[in-house]
């Protein structure tokens, strides 16, 4: 929740000034829902995407508040994040809820980029794998191997986010790897290779090209770093020509 509309302006020019020669990373921007329709005029035709930071798993009807997927594509979105762990926590968001808008989010062709990870008394339990399997098996249930590979998975380790620790690039990973192998499982080897695994929690310039070095480590979800041009642009810098999928 930050950025006002003339804010979120700003900071779309920015990154479209400095990032218009970046053409081995695909660059999503998720602003607030209020600024959706004016940052998307802003990034037409540059190499910026728009995606959203949440949404609702039904095309319309009697949910005051919430925003449709269908709201969304006419806006210019093309990813939703879905089951972020601050919904997860402030909002009681649950597995199913996160399965409904995977699929809302697929059937109108919308990318889903779904959020996993423990919190930090899950992990000190030793309860890492265990959570991790329980948001991925849950969360894409009944999801048709076909479109597995349209979903992008974001792994953020709760304790990791807002609060300046980073997960060990050996830690990252071998929650990333022991993900592809679970979905290696729910599908085949090649679909969960083309699968994007993201890693986010406190991704910073400083760490980002340790992290994308990690094998099992496609992309990045960046959260406070991305409030600055400074810091995002440098984060998408540092990251060219590193990652493996170019996303």
């Amino acid at each position: 929740m930050y950025k006002t509309i003339s804010e979120a302006i700003e900071l779309a020019n920015g990154l479209k000034r400095n990032l218009y020669d970046i053409q081995d990373i695909e660059i999503v921007v998720c602003p607030p829902f209020t600024c959706l329709d004016q940052v998307s005029e802003v990034i037409a035709e540059s190499n910026i995407k728009l995606g959203a930071q949440n949404m609702y798993g039904q095309e319309e009807g009697a949910f005051t508040g919430e925003i449709s997927p269908v709201m969304l594509k006419e806006l210019g979105c093309q990813y939703v994040i879905i089951g972020h762990s601050e919904r997860r926590q402030y909002f009681s968001e649950t597995n199913e809820m996160v399965n409904q808008k995977v699929k809302s989010a697929l059937k109108h062709n919308l990318t889903p980029i779904v959020c996993v990870g423990e919190r930090l008394e899950e992990r000190k339990a030793n309860k890492t794998f265990e959570v991790v399997k329980n948001h991925i098996k849950n969360g894409l249930k009944d999801i048709p191997v076909g479109e597995l590979s349209r979903i992008v998975i974001a792994y953020e380790p709760v304790w990791a986010i807002g609060t300046g620790l980073t997960a060990k690039p050996e830690q990252a990973q071998e929650v990333h790897s022991f993900i592809r192998k679970l979905l290696c499982e729910m599908s085949d080897a090649q679909t969960a290779q083309d699968i994007t695994i993201q890693y986010g929690g406190s991704v910073k310039p400083e760490n980002i090209k340790d992290l994308i070095k990690e094998k099992d480590i496609d992309g990045a979800l960046v959260g406070g770093a991305s409030l600055k041009i400074e810091s995002f642009v440098e984060i998408v810098k540092n990251s060219s020509g590193h990652f493996k999928k170019g996303t």
